[in-house]
């Protein structure tokens, strides 16, 4: 099913309560095939209702921040639709004060903060890398919170 096809069946479900033909993004999770498969099979299981990114990164690319009540798409690694998220919360922390409830709701690894920070680390520095910035402690991360309204069937 295309992403576009997946929109409608979810719009056609609301009725008149729908969100508008263009009110969604379509996206994956993190920078390989493989992350998106990881994280996307995460959310559709209902382990992973949060995820953050770097406000350089919306800053660089002239985008604007994620809003509570946005729609997205996520996509696994070859591009093809797995659910509807939206999203519920959004704030921005300094790197070094997420929270274990954060890291909790990222759902990777065993979910401790100890292991997001690692794993977060290690991405933004990527991310940091191609952005021409320098990581630290204090760079500024925009948190997540969101929940699946709609699942692909062909991905269940």
């Amino acid at each position: 099913m295309s992403v576009q096809e997946f929109w409608q069946e979810y719009r056609d479900e609301l009725g008149e309560d729908a969100p508008p033909e263009d009110a969604y993004q379509a996206w994956s999770f993190g920078d390989t095939p493989e992350m998106a498969d990881e994280l996307g099979a995460l959310v559709v299981q209902g382990v992973k209702t949060g995820t953050a990114s770097l406000a350089w990164e919306y800053a660089h690319d002239d985008e604007p921040l994620p809003r509570a009540g946005e729609h997205s798409i996520i996509l696994d690694g070859k591009g093809d639709p797995l659910c509807i998220i939206k999203t519920v919360r959004v704030y921005i922390e300094c790197f070094n004060d997420v929270d274990t409830e954060q890291a909790f709701a990222e759902g990777e690894g065993d979910r401790s903060l100890d292991f997001w920070r690692k794993a977060h680390w290690d991405y933004f520095s990527r991310r940091c890398e191609i952005l021409g910035r320098t990581p630290s402690e204090t760079m500024p991360v925009v948190c997540e919170r969101f929940r699946v309204v709609k699942v692909c069937q062909s991905s269940a």
